[in-house]
């Protein structure tokens, strides 16, 4: 009797278990990041947030939580739709979550204007001026 009774609790304690999980873990398995060290770091720097508010790697999400992160300099919100303690192939991490209609457009835009506008940085073929090269824009400059 006492037997049943163990693996009864162990089998309800697993449900409960598989309602949430970490969510540093969750972010590993969804893809969002390569590792969940990264992960950790990532909510350590208060890049991620759920319900707007900073979390720590250990804090549970749970399925309907709303999830925003900034990835790549960009700022995606999602919901969760699912939980997995496996990290799956991408179709089967993208059932995990859906990114919310405001986001996708706010991206959408945000790669628009990028693409528009690349970064000035970028557009420097050679690096770094050398000593020559800033005596001459210096030479430039000057107007005697």
């Amino acid at each position: 009797m006492a037997l049943s009774h163990k693996v009864a609790k162990k089998a309800q304690w697993r449900k409960q278990q598989m309602d949430r999980m970490r969510i540093d873990k969750w972010l590993w398995a969804a893809r969002f990041f390569k590792t969940r060290s990264l992960a950790v770091d990532e909510l350590n720097h208060g890049r991620v947030q759920i319900a707007a508010e900073d979390v720590k790697p250990s804090r549970e999400v749970r399925v309907g939580d709303v999830i925003t992160m900034v990835q790549a300099k960009m700022p995606r919100t999602v919901v969760v739709k699912g939980l997995s303690d496996q990290r799956g192939p991408a179709p089967v991490a993208q059932q995990l979550y859906e990114e919310t209609p405001v986001s996708l457009e706010a991206r959408a835009k945000a790669i628009e204007r990028n693409r528009l506008s690349p970064e000035p940085a970028l557009t420097i073929a050679h690096g770094r001026p050398t000593k020559r090269d800033r005596r001459d824009l210096q030479k430039s400059f000057d107007v005697d």
